[in-house]
């Protein structure tokens, strides 16, 4: 029998502060996983679970597992959900995503299949733990020297193989949301910087506030200065460190064709 096993065997009680601790923030994270799940708005949904998972961190400190708790507030939020949430800004998503059904009524069976699988977690999850004393990860950190070494030894040596599947598992799921989301253009779809000033140039075209008078892109090159009414090159449309490239006089006649 480990260590662990013979503290768990005494039944040893959770601390007043941990209990506090526990039924204070407990109610925060069903909140937030709760929110995570109705929200409309993919970007709210991500909040939602920041919180949830800034909660779960506080947990695995209280527990005696910092490094862990440290871990999924440096990693899973910080990292992980804030990538997450970069990418749904990039890409654009909003409520009225939400709002198409590819299959009639499945919204209607997804709430009644997500609370009958939570109903029978709940109830399985309490028979097994049932009668379980509470028990601390501080004999099981000094079994292996400390936290970070205890998990390592988890991880690397006692469940290596699961570790790597998931990893594998992870990188197939990381490509195949870049090929879901990966939109393939034909060159000639995508109009260039001159395209796109002679647009803006037309009359009632204007997006914006006009630009200073006499500044016309002359090409999609950020080396190519813009040309004033006399000719000559803008000294402020380029980056002084950058070689102000001219155009030769066979790109000018092609864009005067143009």
């Amino acid at each position: 029998m480990t260590v662990a096993q013979s503290l768990l065997a005494q039944g040893v009680e959770a601390s007043a502060g941990e209990a506090w601790t526990f039924w204070l923030l407990a109610p925060v994270a069903v909140i937030g996983a709760v929110g995570m799940v109705i929200a409309r708005n993919a970007v709210h949904s991500a909040l939602w679970l920041v919180l949830t998972m800034l909660t779960l961190g506080v947990f695995y400190v209280i527990q005696s597992a910092p490094f862990l708790g440290l871990v999924q507030v440096v990693v899973y939020t910080g990292a992980i959900m804030m990538l997450f949430l970069f990418v749904l800004m990039l890409v654009g998503r909003d409520a009225a995503d939400s709002l198409i059904e590819t299959l009639r009524g499945q919204r209607a069976a997804a709430v009644l299949l997500g609370i009958g699988l939570a109903a029978l977690l709940s109830a399985g999850s309490y028979r097994w733990l049932d009668g379980t004393p509470v028990a601390g990860l501080a004999a099981a950190n000094a079994e292996h020297g400390g936290n970070t070494q205890g998990l390592a030894n988890l991880l690397f040596a006692r469940w290596v193989l699961g570790f790597e599947l998931t990893g594998v598992l992870l990188i197939i799921a990381a490509v195949g949301a870049l090929m879901l989301t990966h939109i393939v253009r034909a060159p000639g779809e995508r109009p260039l910087q001159p395209e796109r000033m002679r647009a803006r140039f037309r009359p009632g075209s204007y997006p914006a506030p006009k630009p200073g008078p006499g500044v016309f892109a002359t090409s999609s090159s950020t080396t190519t200065p813009a040309k004033l009414p006399d000719g000559t090159a803008a000294s402020g449309s380029i980056s002084q460190i950058l070689p102000i490239r001219e155009l030769t006089a066979a790109e000018a006649a092609d864009k005067e064709t143009r």
